[in-house]
């Protein structure tokens, strides 16, 4: 009670003030075109006297076609020569006079090194106030989450100095920076302690936060990938006696990898028994036989991730864990920047985030010119697809993020858009351009039509004569020949709809039909493990593909034991 009474003083302005933001937001969005063109502006003068600004001829822009005729549109190898300038210190290569970067954001690249973005002071304020706005839309739909103040927030949050430039900045992930400078009561509505941050291993991640926020309760879990609140809670019930007795005696059992610093601070913070608490997990255990999110936190108002894109095929596995609980995008959100500010549930769309980047769009049928022609926010038309550029604080100018979007209506004159895929998630074996949305939107299809539920899948292009798609599963998901069978068939017949070239393809032979392999259990916490060391992205950040169009990786996946037939064999 003394905790709810100190929220509610604490928060009552914090409330007062995000409010205000929120409809500041919605106020811009009525106004989008004028609001974006200022906001591009004003940050062309701020940097005119960088290097980038004089390269670029920034004292001579005066309007957005200016600033297209003078900046060329280019991912992030264009701006990694200005950026390096910036690790090694050289702050004007990217910005102008009395701009301070804090950290620089790790982020998958290309290549096996990762993509440092800058964070200013500026982007990381920008930062901080989307997700204010995002929050307190989403509150206001969710009432009895602010019910006697704030109610207790999961959210797993990486490590913002996993290392330092040469010139001594930080390098790591933007969430663990915003927990950092959290108002220490502001903290303590957050289950997870800020030096969690530093865990490496997942499991064990996951494990922790469980730990300290299985008694509490649960307002909403925040986590950018549904497979990561999946995960958490697989976990949860898996490891239920050990997580009742780690509750009950105010431990962390030493099986789960925790540097020893994060150990000490964490046993001292569990120092207080949990008794009643731990009891009552027990309980619940008798009672069903589990421990599932929707019995020990069954007040929670939401859960928040991504829906879109390859997301889409992890909700299927919500209700079992977390009955009909709501579920809010939290948007299309990135190192480089936040895209969208969802302002429903059960939807992917988002508003544009016009109030803090420029953005630009390059209709779909242009993406393989040399020149494309872009359009503004408010040129977009509903129904169509594009890819996205951003102009950032953070030294980003007309800054490709090869993230296909699609423009679903408009709120005012801001467009409401939701992500479809990475522009590189292609694959092309014979012509067909197969892209990652139709793998997730056939295979969708696919698993209700053969009557199954995948926890996950993955399309990889496979040589052969002639060539095909393997279609990898766990060995859990699938436990017969028959239904292995009749969910290939459901999956190619659904690609060749959703693909004219696939479909061409398969009818000149040219392409083999999809086979279904079993690969070992655990596979895909190994994909994980492997892609984040390759890229040196954030735990969060995560996204399981769906498809990689790379003959490849098919070799660095253990098959299980195979039935005979062909559906399951490698070929």
């Amino acid at each position: 009670m003394i905790e709810s009474r100190l929220m509610r003083l604490m928060g009552a302005p914090v409330e007062i003030r995000a409010r205000r933001l929120a409809r500041a937001f919605l106020d811009q969005t009525q106004r989008a075109g004028e609001f974006q063109r200022e906001l591009l502006l004003s940050r062309i003068a701020r940097h005119a006297d960088s290097q980038f600004g004089r390269d670029h001829h920034f004292g001579e822009i005066r309007t957005p076609a200016d600033f297209r005729r003078r900046v060329p549109i280019g991912g992030y190898d264009r701006h990694e020569p200005y950026i390096d300038r910036v690790r090694q210190g050289d702050l004007r290569a990217l910005f102008g006079e009395g701009t301070e970067v804090l950290m620089f954001a790790l982020t998958s690249g290309t290549t096996n090194r990762p993509k440092t973005i800058p964070v200013t002071r500026e982007s990381l304020r920008d930062y901080r106030e989307g997700w204010t706005i995002w929050g307190i839309l989403a509150f206001q739909a969710h009432m009895d989450i602010l019910r006697l103040g704030l109610r207790p927030i999961l959210q797993i949050a990486s490590d913002w100095r996993e290392s330092s430039t040469d010139s001594g900045i930080p390098c790591g992930a933007i969430t663990g920076l915003t927990a950092h400078m959290q108002n220490p009561l502001v903290r303590t509505t957050y289950c997870m302690p800020a030096i969690a941050s530093r865990i490496k291993d997942i499991e064990s991640k996951y494990y922790v936060a469980l730990r300290f926020s299985c008694y509490r309760n649960l307002g909403t879990i925040i986590a950018a990938n549904p497979s990561t609140i999946l995960a958490m809670a697989r976990l949860g019930d898996r490891e239920k006696e050990t997580l009742i007795r780690d509750l009950h005696n105010g431990t962390i059992d030493q099986r789960w990898n925790l540097p020893g610093e994060v150990r000490k601070a964490l046993q001292f913070r569990t120092a207080f028994k949990h008794r009643i608490a731990a009891r009552r997990l027990e309980q619940i255990v008798d009672r069903t036989g589990r421990l599932l999110p929707k019995d020990y936190w069954p007040n929670l108002e939401f859960l928040s991730n991504w829906m879109g894109g390859t997301m889409k095929a992890y909700l299927r596995g919500y209700p079992e864990f977390f009955g009909e609980t709501p579920v809010r995008d939290v948007g299309l959100i990135a190192s480089e920047g936040r895209m969208t500010i969802p302002i429903d549930d059960g939807t992917p769309a988002g508003l544009l985030d016009i109030r803090h980047h420029y953005f630009e769009f390059i209709p779909e049928d242009q993406a393989d010119s040399e020149n494309p022609e872009t359009v503004e926010a408010t040129e977009l038309i509903e129904g169509r697809n594009y890819f996205i550029l951003l102009t950032t604080a953070g030294g980003l100018y007309r800054y490709n993020i090869s993230d296909l979007v699609r423009c679903v209506g408009f709120h005012g004159t801001t467009p409401l858009i939701e992500f479809l895929n990475k522009g590189a998630h292609y694959s092309s074996l014979a012509g067909e351009k197969l892209s990652e949305h139709q793998v997730i939107a056939a295979v969708q299809s696919a698993q209700r039509s053969a009557g199954c539920l995948l926890r996950s899948y993955l399309l990889l292009p496979t040589w052969g004569e002639p060539p095909y798609y393997s279609m990898l599963v766990e060995e859990d998901d699938l436990t017969d020949l028959e239904s292995a069978d009749r969910l290939a068939s459901a999956v190619e017949e659904q690609l060749r709809r959703q693909n004219e070239e696939y479909d061409n393809r398969q009818e000149t032979r040219r392409l083999g039909p999809v086979r279904i392999l079993r690969i070992r259990r655990g596979s895909w916490v190994d994909l994980q493990k492997r892609r984040l060391a390759k890229s040196g992205g954030a735990l969060e950040q995560y996204k399981q593909p769906h498809l990689i169009p790379d003959l490849e990786q098919l070799s660095k996946f253990e098959a299980a034991d195979p039935w005979p037939g062909s559906a399951c064999r490698l070929g």
